[in-house]
């Protein structure tokens, strides 16, 4: 299983996804320009990839999908209740261009499980994803993960998890009180603090890789992301994706 975060943050999310033959994408809120650009440096084409799976339908997450319908033949694997909102943004998208897939699943030799997150979008998903004998959980765009969700995700290879603000940076900062309100609420952003306790929660022996994504770029920092995380986890590797550079190629 190889992982690489293509770019990660508030202006565009992507990543993809190698097991051997099965190529996945998650998310297209980059520009298929620059999707191609990442995928020429790991020597592989749009024709190669499996499919792409979407987490919800803000533009942040999908900004490059119409443009990606128009220019190639890959297919998206969503949960069906996901495809009218998608649809509301992206007109171009049909259902022919959809696999719909449910809680449990899977694509090819992957299985797939839908991770039901709190977000202020229509519907919005994680997803963990087994090949052979690895897993990756992949997590952004919460305001909260409850029990059930948790005692599901325990103990995994890699976990690609958000970890979107500090809350003092976003309180004594220039976010209106409105948005202040909604970035920390049930249906927001996981803080450092709250991401670094559910961590501690969940990791496990197995564990290998820990990528925190989804920085704000107003309310958090790199630095502060990572020092916060290691308050409670210290024996780890701990990775910060970025928006302008998100991570190298990550082997599980």
């Amino acid at each position: 299983m190889k992982i690489k975060v293509i770019e990660s943050g508030s202006k565009g999310n992507c990543t993809i996804i190698l097991l051997d033959f099965i190529k996945l994408i998650i998310d297209i809120g980059i520009s298929y320009k620059k999707l191609t650009k990442a995928l020429e440096e790991l020597s592989i084409t749009s024709d190669e990839i499996t499919g792409l799976l979407i987490t919800h339908n803000h533009k942040d997450h999908i900004n490059g999908l119409s443009t990606l319908l128009k220019k190639s033949n890959i297919k998206l694997f969503i949960p069906k209740k996901m495809y009218n909102s998608l649809k509301t943004e992206v007109p171009e998208l049909t259902e022919d261009r959809c696999i719909f897939i449910d809680d449990e699943d899977k694509i090819l030799d992957v299985e797939v499980n839908l991770i039901h997150t709190s977000h202020d979008a229509p519907y919005s998903v994680g997803y963990k994803l087994k090949y052979k004998a690895k897993e990756l959980v992949y997590i952004t765009d919460t305001g909260y993960l409850n029990r059930k969700v948790l005692n599901n995700i325990i103990n995994k290879d890699i976990y690609i998890i958000e970890s979107n603000h500090d809350e003092k940076m976003l309180m004594d900062g220039p976010y209106p009180r409105f948005l202040k309100e909604r970035v920390i609420s049930d249906y927001g952003h996981l803080s450092n603090e709250t991401t670094a306790k559910y961590l501690k929660k969940i990791i496990g022996d197995n564990t290998k890789y820990i990528v925190l994504a989804h920085l704000s770029e107003t309310n958090n920092t790199p630095d502060l992301a990572l020092s916060t995380i290691k308050d409670y986890i210290s024996d780890k590797e701990i990775i910060v994706a970025s928006q302008s550079k998100g991570t190298s190629l990550i082997e599980v």
